[in-house]
């Protein structure tokens, strides 16, 4: 059974940990090798300052006191959205731990996230060539809402906005 909770700073260096070896495994067909070891370089300090005791949307995941993944929610920031929308903003799992069923798990902790906070809508932005994640959305109940948006990622990458009515 997984347990989520809000991170604190102690937690960081876990959150870093699970955040480039993800990236090194979902990514690496997709984002080039360079660019993922470039970010990877900065995920430690980068989760050093965003896990402070004020933390309110990034969550650890744990089994038995270990750190398998995390998942970060919020108010959107997409100003095309009304106040019924809450945000996925990212979850990712070490990839020792994919397709256990920890996503699933922690997308439902999302989802009563958003309900606590009165919200009705969730949305997700994807790497539209992530076809994995796309996949796993779409099974929690996602649709592309047709928004798109291009990053860069080491090249530009187009990217989806996915919603689910709550």
């Amino acid at each position: 059974m997984i347990h989520i909770r809000l991170a604190t700073p102690a937690d960081a260096p876990d959150m870093a940990e699970i955040h480039m070896r993800s990236w090194e495994t979902a990514y690496r067909d997709i984002i080039p090798a360079e660019y993922i070891k470039e970010k990877n370089a900065t995920r430690p300090a980068l989760w050093e300052s965003l896990i402070t005791e004020e933390n309110t949307r990034h969550h650890i995941i744990l089994i038995n006191g270990q750190a398998v993944g995390f998942l970060c929610v919020g108010p959107p920031q997409d100003e095309d959205l009304d106040k019924s929308f809450y945000d996925l903003q990212g979850l990712y799992l070490h990839p020792d731990y994919y397709r256990q069923g920890i996503g699933t798990q922690a997308m439902a902790f999302a989802y009563e996230k958003a309900r606590a906070s009165a919200k009705t809508n969730m949305i997700v932005w994807v790497l539209a060539e992530n076809a994995n994640a796309i996949q796993f959305y779409e099974a929690c109940g996602f649709a592309a809402d047709g928004t798109q948006q291009t990053r860069e990622y080491g090249r530009e990458h187009l990217i989806i906005r996915m919603r689910k009515k709550l």
